[in-house]
């Protein structure tokens, strides 16, 4: 069966509650590729008359805000020991530079952190367990997550939907360009936040270490 056949077979259904899911597991702080998800359904739909574009922005939306919220509370409940405990079991997401730099982000930005965090990978990870940890007054970050879950799940969903169906007539084969556009995407950003994250590290250490010719003192 060619693939397209088979996608076409693959239930609506499934591909709301993939994105839902993972987005909102995403949101409450698993490294997941919610984006890559997101994109790859919306994609799928563009060929798909069985997908609704629409419900798929919608679940996209619930996952997010859910996802975000969740984390939240569990963010507040677990304070810094959470982060702590985060750092030791996904390093490379939650390490020291990570979490340097998506605490300054919120520090400079308040809950708007939570907004445009949304669109970007690492903060999208930390924004809701990080807002509760801060204690960010809990209005405030309702009104930043609602707005950038609808904004970002639901943008991403128009866009990619639209670009999909113009561009239908090349995109006969659109799973494997979608995935690699996906992979591509994912790819860049890991590199451009990992990049960020060192420097935050770097930075960091220097502020933590004595000045030259400063002893510390002894205990």
């Amino acid at each position: 069966m060619h693939i397209q056949e088979w996608l076409e077979t693959v239930p609506a259904i499934s591909v709301y509650l993939l994105v839902g899911i993972v987005i909102g597991l995403e949101s409450l702080g698993i490294p997941l590729p919610g984006e890559i998800v997101l994109i790859s359904a919306a994609l799928l739909a563009a060929g798909h008359d069985g997908i609704n574009p629409w419900i798929l922005g919608a679940c996209a939306s619930a996952g997010a805000v859910i996802g975000d919220s969740i984390g939240y509370a569990i963010g507040r409940k677990g304070g810094r020991p959470l982060l702590a405990w985060l750092g030791g079991k996904f390093p490379r997401h939650f390490g020291e530079g990570q979490i340097a730099l998506a605490e300054r982000s919120f520090h400079k930005w308040g809950m708007w952190a939570v907004f445009f965090g949304r669109f970007v990978a690492l903060l999208r990870i930390f924004a809701g367990p990080l807002a509760g940890v801060l204690h960010m007054p809990y209005w405030k970050f309702l009104t930043a997550n609602l707005l950038g879950g609808i904004v970002w799940a639901g943008g991403t969903t128009a866009v990619i939907y639209s670009v999909g169906v113009v561009a239908e007539a090349w995109l006969k084969r659109f799973s494997y360009l979608g995935l690699a556009i996906a992979v591509l995407i994912g790819l860049a950003s890991m590199l451009v936040l990992k990049n960020r994250a060192k420097k935050a590290a770097a930075q960091s250490t220097a502020r933590s270490a004595p000045e030259p010719g400063i002893v510390p003192a002894a205990d």
